[in-house]
């Protein structure tokens, strides 16, 4: 799937069809393991407290490669930033690049997540509250909040002033902002999951190991998007 993503930046023959169809069987492939897990969670009562155990160990290992993946584009980021070499004209932004103002469509996407993560809160208060309407209630604005972030974020790119072919700073903007967008969608299809999972009452206040770890997630990628915020946007964009 990625040998045929990066073939697809490069227009390689056959590249998008093997792409489309990487994604397609991972896709199906992760929905069976997701199907049988919740059979096995809610239906078959076979997360025991030791299993419970073991899938938040196992999650909080996923997050925290997660974490090194971002901190190497971080890394990569602040390397060309502060060490700007002569290919770049010295300096930061490089020159003849426009860049993207802090305080317009970013600062508004950092509104609507940092909301989210509100409203998501106040969906699992409910939630441990035993108070359906209030949980339905507060997923359903994260849900709204995340997809008009992401419309936010599609314009941002349509209008930008440059692409990911303008070198070392089209580069490393794209991949940072785009792999946070592709997290974004992720946590989004997981909420839409869980919501609809709570609505066919798999959750109690008592069990929802499910939406737990969504509700991670999300926070995760909040907490990524303000330093993604701070760093591109407002430091990398008036260095």
């Amino acid at each position: 799937m990625v040998v045929s993503f990066v073939g697809c930046l490069h227009d390689y023959a056959g590249s998008f069809d093997g792409f489309v169809a990487s994604l397609v069987n991972l896709t199906a492939v992760a929905a069976a393991w997701w199907r049988d897990v919740i059979r096995e969670a809610t239906f078959g009562g076979h997360h025991t407290i030791p299993v419970q155990r073991g899938l938040r160990l196992g999650f909080t290992l996923f997050l925290v490669s997660e974490g090194m993946l971002f901190f190497s584009l971080f890394w990569a980021f602040f390397y060309l930033a502060t060490a700007p070499g002569v290919e770049v004209g010295g300096v930061w932004p490089p020159a003849g690049i426009e860049v993207i103002p802090a305080d317009g469509v970013p600062l508004l996407n950092t509104y609507l997540l940092v909301w989210s993560g509100i409203t998501l809160t106040w969906s699992h208060f409910g939630l441990l509250s035993n108070r359906v309407r209030p949980a339905l209630a507060g997923l359903f604005a994260t849900l709204g909040l995340g997809f008009a972030f992401l419309g936010l974020q599609a314009a941002e790119y349509y209008g930008a002033p440059f692409d990911i072919s303008d070198g070392v700073y089209g580069s490393t903007f794209y991949l940072l902002t785009g792999f946070h967008g592709l997290h974004v969608v992720i946590g989004w299809v997981f909420l839409a999951v869980c919501l609809s999972r709570m609505r066919a009452w798999h959750f109690t206040a008592e069990r929802h190991l499910g939406y737990e770890m969504a509700i991670w997630y999300w926070h995760f990628v909040d907490v990524i998007w303000l330093g993604l915020y701070l760093a591109v946007y407002v430091w990398g964009g008036s260095h």
